[in-house]
């Protein structure tokens, strides 16, 4: 029997501040911890806490981790997404599955589906 949990997902970044109140927004969370903008903490309603951390030098090309959020109107939010500062990096289709593939201000990828 596991015991394990997940607690948060935490994201490297250049400015923790900046992007955690970026995806607060975005979730409707709140900025629960701030560690002198090196570490910052998101609490959306649902879901696991988002982690900011600050690097020097974010690792370069794709995301090895990313968030996968699901909307009940994909495309309302995708544009809403927009929007806000995210851009667009793909459109994907499979016969069950379909998924929109945007990027944060900090380039960091994250995937929209429909929900259910």
């Amino acid at each position: 029997m596991t015991t394990l949990t997940i607690g948060m997902v935490t994201i490297d970044c250049v400015d923790p501040r900046a992007l955690a109140a970026w995806w607060a927004d975005r979730l409707q969370g709140r900025v629960a911890v701030d560690h002198d903008g090196e570490f910052v903490v998101v609490m959306p309603p649902q879901g696991p806490h988002l982690g900011f951390q600050r690097v020097e030098h974010p690792t370069p090309g794709k995301n090895r981790l990313h968030l996968d959020l699901e909307a009940l109107d994909r495309d309302d939010e995708v544009e809403r997404l927009q929007l806000a500062g995210a851009q667009l990096v793909a459109r994907h289709e499979m016969p069950d599955v379909a998924w929109v593939v945007l990027a944060d201000p900090e380039g960091n990828h994250f995937c929209v589906s429909a929900r259910g």
